[in-house]
């Protein structure tokens, strides 16, 4: 499913419903820029007799490359199991980012994009000149502290130490002066009429006045002036001059909490895609107002609201499982882009991204564990392989049609979280069905964890040679032939058992905003809510409870291809 700035918000209580409902959830971003390897590591050599640096160095360059470049794309990928049928049902999110920030903040970003990376990604039909218009805003955790601050210090401007004048500045003296004998005469009047005064420069009513209006300093002293010899007027700044008012509490309150609604609700706009990424980790989305995405018209307001409060309290202190491929990269540019700074040693690197997420998984560390003979494949390669397995069931979500086909977009965010999602299912099921995974780690070899060099594979060059057996297999059969006709394509699909999907024509746009089934199913189909299943583990077809001992070895460690370490370990999985 696309996600854009145009419906982001009306889709926001959907995601986030899935999210509160998945298993776990799968990420994948894209960049405008990745780091030139081979020219840091001329620059600062620090590399073993193998050619391979450390995993500190390999941090700095990567932090350095996030630091420059941007996250264009993200995908997530919300897994969740089906009552009664024991089926995987995946439903992913595929969201191009906007980086320009609302122009009536403070927030200034450079955007840069490298020729290597935009060549690869135009490869792939990926039009950043599209996505960008369409994309969806954000604000990192940094740049909406910053933006509060600086919207905190406008506020108080009229608040400051005194200003004195010098006995020689005659024209401000003067204006002073005038300034005085105004508010004393409006203000001895018996009524009060009007009710304001504004201070402006003398003539500026006139026709023949060309001036811009009260200079900054001028400003300056009105403000000072009303606030410390009249605290019963209040000074409000407008176009040239500044208007006079007495002092109405109920007024000014009211006044004060209309600016903080608004500018709340800006920023609450701007954060976008972070809200996603807090729901994640378990943050606090108080300031999420179901008011920016529940249409003024909507009937049912108050059930929306209540459901979302519900999904909030249930997401609240509750971080979702992670998962990724070659995660260590996405960890680093996700950080920088949706939170802030990133430190200068690993160790404080790895520490954070533990408190955020407790729970990671690397599909590629499962796939390479013990098994150094597939480093090289990249990730539709590794999903080829294990799309074999006849176990467990795995099926698209009825309201995600975009990715039905086999061959979906590769190095499309969304379509990446979604293979990602598949291999760890079905890599983690076949690891502790055979038994094949060990306690302790080996010591990676000068063999072992090899990372390609551009054009012979990796996870962003097209890898040319493909043994036989990752071949894509043909699941199509004298079933689709009997297919009822839909708005997707026909013939069979990685998802090859019969589903409910199967049975669905296009889906109507009068979906409801948290589960995206359609509030009037066909005739005939029965669309059941996605909670835990209970499927029997013996039979192969089921994770690996999350507090088994199977995770202690795979859980919270990062395949870091092309270091001496071989791994970024993040800390103990949690029980």
């Amino acid at each position: 499913m696309d996600v854009t700035g145009q419906n982001f918000h009306t889709l926001l209580p959907s995601i986030l419903g899935a999210i509160a409902d998945a298993q776990f959830v799968a990420l994948d971003l894209e960049f405008s820029g990745i780091s030139n390897q081979q020219k840091s590591r001329t620059k600062a050599p620090r590399q073993n007799a193998s050619g391979k640096v450390s995993l500190q160095s390999r941090y700095e360059e990567e932090r350095n490359a996030a630091e420059r470049y941007q996250v264009l794309q993200i995908g997530i990928t919300c897994v969740g199991e089906s009552l009664e049928r024991g089926v995987y049902v995946l439903r992913p999110y595929n969201i191009n980012l906007n980086p320009f920030p609302d122009e009536n903040m403070n927030i200034q970003r450079d955007v840069t994009l490298q020729g290597r990376a935009m060549h690869f990604l135009y490869r792939h039909n990926f039009r950043i000149e599209d996505s960008f218009p369409s994309g969806v805003h954000y604000l990192s955790r940094k740049e909406e502290a910053e933006e509060r601050q600086a919207e905190a210090q406008l506020r108080a401007r009229n608040v400051g130490p005194i200003v004195q004048l010098k006995e020689d500045d005659t024209l401000s003296l003067e204006f002073m002066d005038r300034v005085r004998k105004e508010v004393m005469a409006w203000k001895s009047q018996p009524v009060i009429t009007p009710d304001f005064l504004n201070i402006a420069p003398i003539g500026r009513n006139q026709p023949s006045y060309l001036d811009r209006g009260l200079n900054s300093f001028q400003r300056l002293l009105v403000h000072q002036y009303i606030r410390t010899e009249h605290p019963d007027l209040t000074t409000t700044t407008r176009q040239g001059f500044i208007q006079i008012r007495t002092n109405d509490k109920e007024r000014q309150d009211a006044e004060r909490q209309y600016q903080n609604k608004t500018f709340d609700d800006r920023i609450s706009r701007q954060v976008g895609v972070r809200w996603l990424v807090e729901a994640m980790n378990g943050g606090d989305l108080s300031a999420l107002n179901p008011e920016s995405f529940i249409p003024a018209d909507e009937a049912n307001r108050n059930a929306i609201t209540s459901k979302f409060n519900d999904v909030r309290s249930r997401l609240k202190g509750n971080s979702t499982v992670l998962v990724g491929h070659n995660l260590f990269l996405d960890l680093i540019y996700l950080y920088a882009c949706l939170f802030g700074p990133l430190p200068d040693k690993v160790e404080d690197f790895q520490r954070i991204i533990h408190d955020l997420f407790p729970r990671i998984i690397d599909s590629k560390y499962l796939a390479t564990h013990n098994n150094p003979d597939v480093a090289a494949f990249n990730l539709e390669q590794l999903d080829r392989m294990l799309d074999q397995q006849a176990q467990p069931v795995i099926e698209l979500h009825p309201g995600h049609t975009k990715y039905v086909t086999a061959s979906g977009p590769a190095h499309e965010a969304g379509f990446d979280s979604l293979m990602t999602a598949r291999l760890l299912v079905r890599s983690s099921i076949k690891l502790e069905t055979t038994g094949q995974y060990v306690e302790e780690l080996p010591s990676p070899t000068d063999s072992e964890f090899y990372t390609p060099p551009e054009g012979e594979g990796g996870d962003l060059i097209d890898f040319k040679d493909v043994p036989e057996q990752l071949a894509v297999i043909d699941r199509t059969s004298s079933e689709s032939s009997s297919r009822p006709s839909s708005g997707v394509a026909t013939s069979r699909t990685t998802f090859s058992h019969m589903t409910r999907f199967d049975l669905l024509g296009d889906l109507s746009d009068e979906i409801d905003p948290f589960t995206l089934q359609p509030k009037s199913p066909s005739p005939g189909i029965q669309l059941k809510p996605d909670t835990e299943c209970k499927i029997d583990n013996e039979t192969g077809r089921r994770l690996p409870a999350w507090d088994s001992d199977f995770w202690k070895v795979y859980g919270n460690k990062l395949r870091v291809n092309g270091t001496m370490e071989g791994v970024c370990d993040l800390g103990s999985w949690p029980q």
